[in-house]
């Protein structure tokens, strides 16, 4: 029982380790840049769970909110979350529930192969939506811009990039799920 938990808090902060050191990387390409938190976050819940893979994420959150350089360009701080990009960061926490939750439930009830990796990648295009939901909610909130102007800026651009990190944390999630669940045969 005390080793089972001591693997679990060890792979959570390993997870939300990778998410601080992928986070701060972007590509500026208007007032939302493109990172690699959300391919993180993904690959967090997908291999821990809902439970781990989004305390792994709140971990993240917290340690950026605290003012580690861990949010994009290396910066962090409660300011961060109080700008127009916050939305995205509070939002990468119930991504990783929903991921999380559907990479339960399909490691559960499907056999390995393609049709789980597919159930992984629609998990996680619901936590996908879940944040864009949260994050342009407070981009418009804090900016004042309109809806539609919004979603042109912060949300279509991101589609196709977002596409691919979902596929590719739909193929390494589950090899580091073997190692940090143990139930994926």
């Amino acid at each position: 029982m005390a080793r089972s938990h001591t693997r679990d808090m060890v792979y959570t902060a390993l997870m939300a380790a990778f998410i601080c050191v992928a986070a701060p990387f972007q590509i500026p390409i208007g007032p939302v840049p493109i990172t690699l938190a959300t391919f993180a976050v993904f690959t967090a819940a997908a291999a821990l769970g809902p439970g781990r893979g989004t305390a792994a994420t709140a971990l993240y959150v917290a340690a950026g909110t605290m003012g580690l350089p861990v949010f994009t360009g290396f910066s962090g701080g409660l300011q961060k979350l109080a700008g127009p990009t916050g939305g995205y960061i509070a939002g990468y926490i119930p991504c990783a529930a929903a991921a999380g939750f559907v990479a339960d439930w399909a490691s559960r009830r499907v056999a390995g192969g393609a049709r789980r990796t597919c159930l992984y990648a629609l998990g996680m295009a619901a936590g996908t939506a879940i944040c864009y939901a949260i994050g342009t909610a407070w981009y418009v909130y804090v900016s004042g811009s309109a809806w539609d102007a919004a979603l042109a800026v912060c949300v279509v651009p991101f589609l196709p990039f977002d596409a691919v990190k979902v596929a590719m944390a739909s193929v390494v999630s589950p090899a580091i799920r073997v190692r940090a669940r143990g139930d994926f045969i």
